[in-house]
């Protein structure tokens, strides 16, 4: 006889596929939650039919996996991603780059990419400006319709995805497939990032 947990959509069933693919991300460097939430659930022997939990579930679970069972070696590497996503930034700096993704909003976990987004008349501009500073990179896939184009490069052992748009997308506020706003940050917010641990930590005379 079947339990009722173990029907294809209970809320259980669903915090467990979440909690399955949160690891997944964390362990395996899934960064795609559509994929981490499928593979989860075949590796739970559930059924196609099974209702999978929304992204914003499994990042919660993600987060909480990332604290317990990481701590200190997730908190150093998201530290040196965005040290790296700065560092290219800088150089990127004549296109006024945003930093997205997981390296931006603290879920970033191994082999994690760096995203930027670009608005720009066209994806040559960037290319010819990537040739003039020596900076090999080749075209990917776009995830998404609105991009024109993405451009792949290694920044020591990270791989930097340039997602370029038209300059009227940068006025849009973009979201993930769950319906939240998808966070961006400047330059200057990144900074920022690295910093706030340390202000944390000092205390006023």
């Amino acid at each position: 006889m079947k339990h009722r947990n173990d029907e294809p959509h209970s809320p259980l069933q669903r915090t467990r596929i979440a909690s399955a693919a949160a690891r997944l991300m964390a362990e395996d460097g899934i960064a795609d939650f559509d994929l981490a939430k499928r593979k989860a659930a075949r590796s739970l022997g559930l059924p196609e039919t099974a209702e999978l939990p929304d992204s914003a579930e499994v990042e919660a679970e993600l987060r909480v996996y990332q604290r317990l069972f990481q701590g200190s070696d997730h908190d150093a590497e998201l530290d040196y991603l965005r040290r790296k996503a700065i560092e290219l930034m800088a150089v990127l700096s004549p296109f006024r780059p945003y930093l997205t993704g997981a390296v931006l909003d603290g879920t970033a976990g191994a082999h994690a990419e760096i995203d930027l987004q670009l608005f720009v008349d066209s994806s040559k501009e960037v290319e010819i400006f990537l040739l003039n500073q020596q900076i090999d990179y080749h075209p990917s896939t776009p995830r998404t319709e609105r991009a024109e184009a993405v451009l792949t490069l290694y920044l020591d052992d990270v791989v930097c995805n340039l997602i370029i748009y038209a300059p009227q997308q940068e006025r849009v506020a973009f979201k993930t497939r769950s319906g939240k706003v998808r966070p961006r940050a400047r330059l200057d917010a990144v900074k920022s990032l690295l910093m706030a641990p340390a202000l944390a930590g000092t205390t006023k005379e």
